[in-house]
């Protein structure tokens, strides 16, 4: 028991490094102009194209663009996933406290196993379990989202960094 609680302390490790002033204007940047495509797209055509996870997941794209997470793969397929393994077990199993963690549990699984991890999607059961929405949810607001989101991660990184955005596909 006093080994498992030694470990809460943590290794003692140094925080990364701070950003530099930069990278966090450059990132504030994207998250806005992000956030206010897919809200303003929504308005255009009287949908609802947001997802709270998508303010989650402009963290990573705008934030850190080079790691895993944030790459167009996980970014579309993970919030696609999460989102279509939340509706089957709400429309399947009903909307309790089980359906719920078994959602949440199996998005995780299967974004592993596509290689396609996005922790930001990992919220979308719950989101779908608090909204109850119909199948619709998976296109839009879903995929119309993440696409939108991806578009402007590709015009927006590709344009204020010296890097490539992304990594791979």
């Amino acid at each position: 028991m006093l080994s498992f609680l030694g470990k809460l302390r943590g290794d003692g490790a140094a925080l990364p490094p701070p950003p530099s002033l930069r990278q966090v204007l450059l990132a504030w940047l994207g998250g806005f102009l992000a956030i206010a495509c897919i809200a303003g797209s929504g308005d255009a055509l009287s949908i609802s194209l947001l997802l709270g996870s998508f303010g989650a997941s402009c963290v990573l794209v705008f934030g850190f663009p080079d790691l895993p997470f944030s790459q167009p793969r996980n970014l579309v397929l993970g919030h696609v996933l999460s989102s279509l393994v939340g509706l089957i077990c709400l429309h399947l199993l009903g909307p309790g406290i089980w359906s719920l963690a078994l959602a949440v549990s199996s998005a995780i699984a299967l974004m592993m196993l596509t290689r396609s991890v996005h922790p930001p999607a990992g919220s979308n059961p719950v989101i779908i379990f608090l909204a109850q929405p119909g199948w619709g949810f998976l296109l839009f607001p879903t995929l119309a989202g993440a696409l939108i989101l991806l578009l402007v991660a590709l015009l927006y990184n590709n344009a204020t960094r010296s890097g490539r955005y992304p990594r791979y596909w």
